[in-house]
């Protein structure tokens, strides 16, 4: 509660600080108001951090925080509607005509009413607001509490080094002989050398740990042993202070940080130890490297074995390798399941519950605090009622201890700042096992403003949410990352998602036929809905709805209601949806950043009303039957990621072309598209950054007769027959700085474009692929510096790599699939590619398999598409022609062998002669039956 609302704080005084909204306060008389209001809420603000950790131990602190919440809301709609006000004032002023100006004085949105609608409502939320002020000088707040601080962890949380030799620890052995290994090795240029074990919460990190701390070998490898859990506390003197108290029949508790740090020092000279840092939180390199200091006087070979769930902190503190620790395998689940739930050989005598366990141990996910939780749930207990309610559970919804799974996993998010645990919670709204795609997840939290530079930093929102990503992938939040041309995929494990749903409670539902309605959401996840005139009367409750996904196709009656309904909308998905019109009124919903309609493949028009969503900045319209885009959708000037799919011949240049917010443009299965832009105007695409056109048949010309393309990074071009990239060489203001390039399936290619060279200092991928005219790379391609990656497939006509290119001194990685006669040649004189370190010739590795995936599939907003799905096919019928080969050469060695038989036994001689003997041993190695 008190992360949401600490995120509506941010973002309301956020749009209090606009100068729009500085601007049209002032006309309209409420900039008073508006200061007064920005004023109450840094007080409330200052003390939000104090009331968000006391509000467990305190219902009338929780209430409060929820009366704040709803306040909260109320004031960032009311801005919100300023702000669209604002927007709708300049698309008016910029593309209205005479007679739009008259009608839209007249009409019941004209600046007088709507100016005194504003004031009323303005001056109600500053009461709202006073009256919670008032009320929170009752709670003895603390104030200005640090920006980052964390909520404080279980208090006395530790851990200790001993294992029993009674406690059977399964799938670990592996694990443990590695760290063995590497506690063994010595420390190349250095005394201490740091092992990071990391992982996420519950897959036994500090098990693994001590499994190796006691071990003889390690033991009898280390002169001086010492274990410290170090916890969300990196305190220098503490941690000094722990150490030293290996130091038999010392006591220094009264010494000061000098006295202490020599001493310490004093301890350790000359001394071969193993330290372990258990349960390190710490990301503050200054920190570590004054403790780190205070250790190197160790004699060498000294180790420190650091436990982290935290990839930055493997990174600070880490000398070499780091160990990543991955989920069990189910076997062993399974067996350590049965270990702790069944008594001595009870399973075989339950082979029901045994059943039900191995269905139980699935939910687990190969995590093994996990799976003792629930064993230990059920131990001793027999009844197939208690085992079934536990299989059917979430596991946020079972009653667990403190330190069982899901309050060990909440400590990694009470570890998280403000903006991240909000981000974190809006995953919810996905199903278990969802492939999350790394735009789609930015677009929905840039949709609820909760991308946020830092201070004094011009970050652009796409950039911020990219390294909110990154941050939480760090964490171990997000696992399975695979990197795309344009974004990458990852996943959430099956119980971080089940705390993410614990903490949305409240906040974010799921509507399916045995739901139960919780009227204060936000947030509503339709799916699988039995009874839609139940679901479409019960929806009346909800009131501040701001986020609507369909997960399935739902009935059009329920789709309008929504529509109709919900006024608050940030973010609307009809992904899948399967109606032919659209409701006009989707240009009411002036709050709206995010529209999904793809996979509507009937929809044939759009109502000119949504061209009056002028707050909206993504928009999916993936219909294959849409005949058209409204005319009006240049008024839509707050749009930055744009995703079409039509009939049109050719994209208006008053329409897109005049979207100067668009950062992402997707063009795709456009059968009639011939060229991208009408007429020969400058377009205003000024921060369009990426940019994909695929699969258009018809498309001529990219019409890159412009110079206003100067922000474009990413580029990207599949499946485009009549199209050569030949147009715009003569132009010499088109300026480019393209980071990324792909072109596929381009027959008409020959050559790469002259104007790729105008992005020889930028560009760092270039991938080309089924252009099977393409016969030469430019004598220029070694003047692309900043090139890391190169891939070539299936361009048969390509004969050789051109001249110069140990220049490509920045080229990492090479990959040429299915171009026999260059994989030939560079085969034959690997000169020019010595200084490669990855390279891939036809399947072959020369050093590492080089890695270009590049995937998007248009009904679920990504295509899929295998760099190597062609090279693989091409080796399987290479090995099925060796095998046809060598089952040929057996025959033959069979009949040989049969007539040389034969021949002996005419002879009167004995065939087990050794010629013989060889030739039956042959046939048998090829698989074949010797004749009798």
């Amino acid at each position: 509660m008190a992360e949401i609302g600490y995120s509506i704080v941010g973002k309301v005084r956020e749009q209090l600080g606009s100068r729009a909204l500085q601007e049209i306060s002032s006309a309209w008389g409420v900039r008073s108001d508006l200061k007064k209001l920005e004023l109450t809420l840094s007080a409330i603000k200052a003390v939000m951090k104090d009331a968000g950790q006391k509000q467990a131990s305190d219902e009338r602190l929780k209430i409060w925080l929820g009366k704040l919440k709803d306040v909260l809301i109320d004031a960032e709609n009311v801005l919100d509607e300023f702000q669209y006000r604002v927007l709708q004032k300049k698309v008016m002023e910029t593309y209205g005509s005479t007679s739009e100006k008259v009608s839209h004085f007249f009409s019941s949105s004209n600046p007088l009413a709507v100016r005194f609608a504003m004031a009323h409502k303005i001056k109600g939320i500053r009461k709202s607001l006073d009256d919670i002020d008032a009320v929170k000088n009752t709670f003895n707040l603390a104030q200005g509490l640090e920006e980052d601080k964390k909520i404080s962890m279980h208090e006395g949380r530790e851990t200790h080094s001993y294992v029993s030799p009674d406690e059977n620890i399964v799938g670990r052995d592996d694990d443990k002989e590695k760290i063995i290994r590497l506690l063994m090795q010595q420390n190349a240029g250095r005394n201490v050398g740091v092992i990071p074990i990391v992982g996420m919460g519950g897959l036994g990190k500090t098990t693994l740990a001590k499994l190796a701390y006691n071990d003889n070998r390690v033991f009898s490898h280390f002169q001086l042993m010492m274990w410290v859990c170090v916890s969300e506390n990196f305190d220098l003197k503490r941690l000094i202070t722990e150490i030293l108290k290996y130091e038999i029949g010392t006591k220094y508790g009264s010494l000061s940080l000098d006295q202490l740090q020599e001493k310490l020092r004093g301890f350790l000279k000359d001394k071969k130890f193993l330290l372990v840092l258990d349960d390190v939180w710490n990301e503050d390199r200054n920190k570590w490297t004054e403790l780190k200091n205070l250790l190197t006087g160790g004699c060498r070979g000294s180790k420190i074995i650091v436990t982290t769930r935290n990839d930055r902190v493997a990174t600070i503190m880490g000398t070499g390798d780091v160990h990543i620790l991955n989920v069990l395998s189910p076997k062993d689940c399974l067996s350590l399941f049965e270990e702790l739930a069944f008594k001595e050989q009870e399973g075989k005598k339950n082979p029901n519950l045994l059943k039900i366990g191995e269905e139980i141990v699935e939910k687990c996910k190969g995590v093994p605090l996990a799976v003792s939780t629930l064993a230990n749930m059920l131990y001793s207990k027999v009844d197939e009622g208690e085992w079934k309610r536990v299989k059917n559970n979430d596991m946020w919804c079972l009653k667990q201890g403190a330190e069982d799974i899901l309050p060990i996993l909440q400590l990694s998010y009470n570890q998280l700042p403000f903006h991240l645990k909000q981000c974190f919670v809006y995953c919810s709204l996905f199903p278990k096992d969802y492939e999350f795609k790394s735009v789609e997840l930015i677009q929905i939290w840039m949709a609820h403003g909760i991308l946020q530079s830092s201070a004094g930093e011009n970050q652009q929102l796409e950039d911020v949410g990219d390294s909110y990503i990154k941050e939480l992938l760090s964490r171990s939040f997000f696992q399975d990352a695979q990197e795309e041309i344009f974004c990458y995929t990852f996943k959430m494990h099956d119980l971080y998602h089940d705390l993410a749903l614990s903490i949305a409670k409240g906040e974010c539902s799921e509507v399916t036929k045995e739901s139960t309605f919780i009227t204060e959401v936000s947030c509503l996840s339709f799916s699988n809905i039995a009874n839609d005139q139940e679901v479409t009367a019960q929806s009346k409750k909800f009131s501040k709805v701001q986020t609507i996904f369909f997960q399935t196709e739902q009935p059009v009656p329920l789709v309008e209601a929504c529509i109709s309904r919900y006024k608050y909308l940030r973010v609307l998905s009809l992904k899948g949806s399967y109606f032919e019109e659209l409701s006009s009124s989707i240009g009411s919903l002036k709050h709206l950043r995010l529209f999904d309609l793809s996979g509507n493949c009937i929809i044939k028009r759009l109502p000119n009303s949504i061209c009056k969503l002028h707050n909206l900045q993504t928009l999916i319209l993936d219909c294959k039957n849409l005949e058209r885009l409204p005319k009006g959708i240049r008024n839509m000037i707050s749009l930055r990621f744009l995703v079409v799919t039509n009939n049109q011949e050719c994209l208006l240049e008053k329409a897109i072309g005049c979207l100067n917010s668009l950062r992402v443009l997707l063009i795709a299965r456009f059968e009639n598209l011939k060229c991208l832009f009408e007429g020969d105007r400058h377009l205003n695409l000024i921060n369009l950054r990426t940019l994909t056109i695929a699969n258009c048949p018809s498309l001529t010309s990219l019409s890159f007769n412009v110079k206003d393309l100067t922000a474009l990074e990413i580029l990207i071009i599949v499946n485009c027959e009549k199209l050569n990239l030949m147009e715009g060489e003569g132009s010499p203001n088109l300026m480019l700085s393209l980071k990324k390039l792909m072109i596929r399936g381009l027959p008409k290619l020959e050559v790469l474009p002259q104007w790729l060279r105008r992005s020889e200092n930028t560009l760092q991928m270039l991938v080309i692929g089924d252009c099977e005219n393409f016969t030469t790379l430019p004598e220029w391609l070694p003047c692309l510096k900043s090139l890391q990656q190169l891939g070539i497939d299936n361009c048969c006509k390509l004969l050789s790599l051109p001249e110069g290119m140990q220049g490509l001194t920045a080229l990492r990685q090479l990959n040429i699939t299915v171009c026999p006669d260059l994989i030939r040649n560079c085969k034959e004189d690997r000169s020019k590619i010595a200084h490669v370190p990855e390279v891939c010739l036809g399947g072959d590795r020369l050093e590492n398999q080089i890695k270009i995936r590049y995937s998007y599939d248009w009904h679920n907003k990504f295509w899929k598409y295998c760099w190597r799905e062609e090279e693989l096919r091409r080796r399987l019928e290479e090995k099925r022609r060796r095998l046809e080969e060598k089952i040929r050469v057996a025959l033959m060695v069979q009949r040989a062998a049969l007539d040389y038989i034969k021949q002996e036994q005419q002879l009167g001689c004995s065939v087990q002669d050794n010629a013989t003997d060889e030739a039956i041993h042959t046939i048998t190695d090829e698989g074949l039956t010797p004749p009798m």
